[in-house]
Protein backbone atom coordinates (compact mmCIF):
# COMPACT_ATOMS: atom_id res chain seq x y z
CA UNK A 1 0.00 0.00 0.00
CA UNK A 2 2.63 2.10 1.19
CA UNK A 3 4.42 1.94 -2.39
CA UNK A 4 1.20 2.26 -4.40
CA UNK A 5 0.57 5.95 -2.12
CA UNK A 6 4.00 7.25 -3.07
CA UNK A 7 3.92 6.47 -6.71
CA UNK A 8 0.40 8.10 -7.21
CA UNK A 9 2.07 11.20 -5.16
CA UNK A 10 4.85 10.72 -8.02
CA UNK A 11 2.94 10.96 -10.81
CA UNK A 12 0.34 13.61 -9.46
CA UNK A 13 3.57 15.90 -8.99
CA UNK A 14 5.01 14.90 -12.16
CA UNK A 15 1.76 15.07 -14.29
CA UNK A 16 0.91 18.76 -12.33
CA UNK A 17 4.65 19.85 -13.05
CA UNK A 18 3.56 19.29 -16.85
CA UNK A 19 0.77 20.95 -16.60
CA UNK A 20 1.93 23.82 -15.32
CA UNK A 21 4.59 23.99 -17.86
CA UNK A 22 2.56 23.14 -20.99
CA UNK A 23 2.02 26.23 -23.20
CA UNK A 24 -0.67 24.25 -25.37
CA UNK A 25 -4.06 24.42 -23.09
CA UNK A 26 -5.71 21.12 -23.96
CA UNK A 27 -2.11 19.64 -23.34
CA UNK A 28 -2.16 21.03 -19.68
CA UNK A 29 -5.90 19.30 -19.68
CA UNK A 30 -4.66 16.62 -20.68
CA UNK A 31 -1.58 16.85 -17.63
CA UNK A 32 -4.40 18.10 -15.17
CA UNK A 33 -7.03 15.25 -15.76
CA UNK A 34 -3.84 12.64 -15.04
CA UNK A 35 -3.12 14.75 -11.70
CA UNK A 36 -6.50 14.64 -10.52
CA UNK A 37 -7.09 10.92 -11.28
CA UNK A 38 -3.76 10.46 -8.88
CA UNK A 39 -4.89 12.79 -6.62
CA UNK A 40 -7.99 10.00 -6.82
CA UNK A 41 -5.99 6.54 -6.22
CA UNK A 42 -4.27 8.24 -3.16
CA UNK A 43 -7.99 8.99 -1.61
CA UNK A 44 -8.34 5.40 -2.55
CA UNK A 45 -5.26 3.91 -0.97
CA UNK A 46 -5.83 6.49 2.58
CA UNK A 47 -9.72 4.79 2.66
CA UNK A 48 -11.93 7.21 1.20
CA UNK A 49 -13.35 5.26 -1.65
CA UNK A 50 -16.07 7.66 -2.15
CA UNK A 51 -14.23 10.59 -1.88
CA UNK A 52 -11.89 9.13 -4.92
CA UNK A 53 -14.91 8.70 -6.93
CA UNK A 54 -16.11 12.42 -6.39
CA UNK A 55 -12.70 13.38 -7.12
CA UNK A 56 -13.18 11.07 -10.56
CA UNK A 57 -16.72 11.81 -11.29
CA UNK A 58 -16.46 16.11 -10.12
CA UNK A 59 -13.05 17.09 -11.21
CA UNK A 60 -11.81 14.35 -13.77
CA UNK A 61 -15.55 14.53 -15.61
CA UNK A 62 -17.35 17.90 -14.93
CA UNK A 63 -14.84 20.34 -14.08
CA UNK A 64 -12.59 19.15 -16.88
CA UNK A 65 -15.85 19.17 -19.48
CA UNK A 66 -16.08 22.89 -18.57
CA UNK A 67 -12.92 23.56 -19.20
CA UNK A 68 -12.74 21.90 -22.40
CA UNK A 69 -16.01 23.92 -23.22
CA UNK A 70 -14.32 26.91 -22.22
CA UNK A 71 -11.12 26.43 -24.54
CA UNK A 72 -13.99 25.59 -27.49
CA UNK A 73 -15.75 29.29 -26.13
CA UNK A 74 -12.40 31.09 -27.05
CA UNK A 75 -12.56 30.17 -30.89
CA UNK A 76 -8.85 31.09 -31.87
CA UNK A 77 -9.68 30.39 -35.43
CA UNK A 78 -7.40 29.17 -37.54
CA UNK A 79 -4.86 28.81 -34.89
CA UNK A 80 -7.55 26.43 -33.43
CA UNK A 81 -7.70 24.01 -36.67
CA UNK A 82 -3.85 23.84 -36.48
CA UNK A 83 -3.25 22.60 -33.15
CA UNK A 84 -6.66 20.44 -33.59
CA UNK A 85 -4.30 18.95 -36.53
CA UNK A 86 -1.40 18.77 -33.97
CA UNK A 87 -3.03 16.53 -31.45
CA UNK A 88 -3.62 13.72 -34.09
CA UNK A 89 0.03 12.84 -33.73
CA UNK A 90 0.81 9.70 -31.68
CA UNK A 91 3.78 11.36 -29.72
CA UNK A 92 1.72 14.60 -27.18
CA UNK A 93 -0.19 11.31 -25.95
CA UNK A 94 2.76 9.57 -24.43
CA UNK A 95 3.05 11.36 -21.54
CA UNK A 96 -0.49 11.50 -20.39
CA UNK A 97 -0.84 8.01 -22.02
CA UNK A 98 2.40 6.81 -19.61
CA UNK A 99 1.03 8.17 -16.15
CA UNK A 100 -2.45 6.96 -16.63
CA UNK A 101 -1.14 3.36 -17.20
CA UNK A 102 0.93 3.45 -14.06
CA UNK A 103 -2.53 4.49 -12.33
CA UNK A 104 -4.68 1.54 -13.97
CA UNK A 105 -1.94 -0.50 -13.06
CA UNK A 106 -1.63 0.53 -9.39
CA UNK A 107 -5.98 0.28 -9.19
CA UNK A 108 -5.92 -2.67 -10.81
CA UNK A 109 -3.70 -3.93 -8.72
CA UNK A 110 -5.01 -2.97 -5.51
CA UNK A 111 -8.63 -4.16 -6.80
CA UNK A 112 -7.13 -7.60 -7.24
CA UNK A 113 -5.25 -7.59 -4.35
CA UNK A 114 -8.04 -7.12 -2.25
CA UNK A 115 -6.89 -5.14 1.29
CA UNK A 116 -8.52 -1.94 0.37
CA UNK A 117 -9.78 -0.04 2.21
CA UNK A 118 -6.29 -0.65 4.98
CA UNK A 119 -6.94 -2.34 8.13
CA UNK A 120 -7.37 0.42 10.83
CA UNK A 121 -8.46 3.15 8.32
CA UNK A 122 -11.37 5.18 8.60
CA UNK A 123 -13.77 5.26 6.06
CA UNK A 124 -15.27 8.19 5.07
CA UNK A 125 -18.89 7.29 3.14
CA UNK A 126 -21.27 9.62 1.58
CA UNK A 127 -23.32 11.01 4.76
CA UNK A 128 -19.75 12.48 6.14
CA UNK A 129 -19.36 14.19 2.95
CA UNK A 130 -22.77 15.54 2.85
CA UNK A 131 -22.64 17.01 6.09
CA UNK A 132 -19.33 18.73 5.44
CA UNK A 133 -20.29 20.29 2.44
CA UNK A 134 -23.85 21.13 3.03
CA UNK A 135 -23.35 22.10 6.82
CA UNK A 136 -19.89 23.34 7.97
CA UNK A 137 -18.94 24.57 4.38
CA UNK A 138 -22.07 25.18 2.58
CA UNK A 139 -21.22 28.92 2.27
CA UNK A 140 -17.52 28.11 0.48
CA UNK A 141 -19.46 25.41 -1.66
CA UNK A 142 -21.14 28.18 -3.14
CA UNK A 143 -18.84 30.53 -3.25
CA UNK A 144 -17.12 27.99 -5.30
CA UNK A 145 -19.75 27.82 -7.82
CA UNK A 146 -20.82 31.00 -8.25
CA UNK A 147 -17.12 31.62 -8.90
CA UNK A 148 -17.21 28.86 -11.70
CA UNK A 149 -19.95 30.49 -12.98
CA UNK A 150 -18.41 34.37 -13.41
CA UNK A 151 -15.24 32.31 -14.86
CA UNK A 152 -17.81 30.57 -17.58
CA UNK A 153 -19.28 34.11 -17.84
CA UNK A 154 -15.86 35.54 -18.59
CA UNK A 155 -14.35 33.21 -21.13
CA UNK A 156 -17.52 33.75 -23.32
CA UNK A 157 -16.97 37.33 -23.41
CA UNK A 158 -13.17 37.20 -23.86
CA UNK A 159 -14.11 34.33 -26.55
CA UNK A 160 -16.77 36.78 -28.43
CA UNK A 161 -16.29 38.64 -31.50
CA UNK A 162 -18.41 39.84 -34.23
CA UNK A 163 -17.91 37.70 -37.62
CA UNK A 164 -17.21 40.41 -40.03
CA UNK A 165 -20.05 40.54 -42.69
CA UNK A 166 -17.87 39.06 -45.61
CA UNK A 167 -16.60 36.47 -43.52
CA UNK A 168 -20.33 35.38 -42.39
CA UNK A 169 -22.02 32.77 -44.22
CA UNK A 170 -25.08 33.52 -46.56
CA UNK A 171 -28.23 31.97 -45.40
CA UNK A 172 -30.68 32.58 -47.68
CA UNK A 173 -34.53 33.81 -46.04
CA UNK A 174 -37.68 31.49 -46.71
Amino acid sequence: MTIVFYTAGAVAIIATVLMLTRLDAVHALLHLIVSLLAVAVIFFVLGAPFVAALEVIIYAGAIMVLFVFVVMLLNLGAHAARAERALLTPSIWVGPAVLAAILLAEFVWLLASGNVPPSGAVTIGPAEVGMALFGRYLIGVELASMLLLAGLVAAYHLGWRKIPQEEAPHVPHP
